[in-house]
């Protein structure tokens, strides 16, 4: 099958002809994929940014937001049959260690992570987990939720979190409308009452932003904390989501926080810098957001059937991998970037 494989750090994808996948236990399912979201950390992969974190021996298949139909599963999977269309969390978890039994499977002791740290999605077939796989609405297509199994599976995450301590009449500002931001404002909109105000420097992601639940929005210009702070009658936002988190986004984004606010990061890239003072004196939280859980994904796919959450795509052939991969990197993507064999 055709596989799309990281050979070496700050080097180019390349197209290999690999064996496809089987079953060898009872729990596994080896999936044809559907659809691959082209995601940001697979640029920082490529960069080496994840190199020591994961461990992974190259050459290896990139690719960690699949979705497709079962084509094959061990002799003990019961939640999946072959043809089912299914989505992949992208975590393969033991189902054992004290984390999966608490419904925390994203920090499992055991995990594996296709397209991390083994074998992932860029490819024809992919073989994962009974506990992986979670079964899709008719109505929905694999290429047009892959990007939702790791994106908007964080995204959700983080705007759950947020959701939870938001009331009527407070504020949520969310930086970035990207591939991450454009599907959390969605379930902000979903899920909280509160106002959304989002932040991006692109004009046509702040107008997209607007036509999915926005309630106002600011292109980036330099003047940014200000506004939002004018928008707030100065005490800044209740929650602030930073799906960017590089480019100074952290510092304008702990900026626009109120006292006792919540602020979350979701995309990475640079430090976050603040004097302790600061923490101390307005006591603001500062919150890491990873991956959700099995049961987060299950959440966001009945709002993908209710078409509350709709992912904006451009899709590619799986030999246009690398203009894929370039036009992310250029920042010419709307939405996710999604790779279909």
């Amino acid at each position: 099958m055709k596989a799309v494989r990281v050979t070496g750090y700050h080097e180019k994808l390349l197209m290999d002809d690999v064996p496809v996948p089987g079953v060898t236990g009872p729990h596994d399912v080896v999936v044809k994929i559907g659809g691959a979201g082209v995601c940001r950390t697979d640029l920082h992969i490529l960069e080496g940014q994840w190199a020591e974190k994961s461990g992974v021996a190259l050459p290896y298949t990139i690719g960690h937001e699949n979705a497709g139909w079962v084509h094959a599963v061990g002799s003990a999977v019961t939640n999946v049959a072959e043809g089912d269309k299914v989505i992949l969390h992208p975590l393969v978890t033991c189902g054992l260690c004290r984390a999966c039994r608490a419904g925390d499977d994203v920090h499992c002791e055991n995990s594996q992570f296709p397209g991390i740290d083994t074998d992932g999605g860029y490819a024809e077939y992919l073989k994962t987990s009974a506990r992986s796989c979670v079964k899709i609405d008719d109505s929905l297509e694999p290429a047009a939720v892959a990007a939702l199994a790791d994106a908007g599976l964080t995204a959700y995450h983080a705007a759950a979190k947020a959701a939870r301590r938001l009331r009527a009449g407070d504020r949520c500002v969310l930086i970035g409308a990207g591939g991450l931001g454009h599907i959390g404002i969605q379930v902000m909109h979903a899920l909280s009452p509160a106002e959304l105000i989002v932040v991006d420097r692109s004009a046509d992601a702040v107008e997209l932003a607007l036509s999915i639940g926005a309630d106002s929005g600011i292109v980036a210009d330099g003047s940014q904390v200000e506004q939002v702070l004018k928008a707030t009658g100065g005490k800044g936002a209740e929650v602030v989501i930073d799906f960017v988190g590089e480019g100074g986004s952290t510092k304008q984004g702990l900026a626009m926080t109120r006292r006792a606010g919540d602020y979350l990061v979701v995309g990475y890239g640079e430090n976050v810098d603040v004097p302790t003072i600061d923490l101390v004196s307005a006591e603001i939280n500062i919150l890491g957001n990873l991956v959700g859980s099995y049961n987060d994904l299950v959440e966001l796919m009945a709002l993908a059937a209710q078409q509350k959450v709709t992912l904006h795509t451009q899709q590619y052939a799986l030999d246009d991998f690398q203009s894929a991969i370039d036009d992310l990197d250029g920042g010419r993507v709307r939405g996710r970037a999604i790779l279909v064999p």
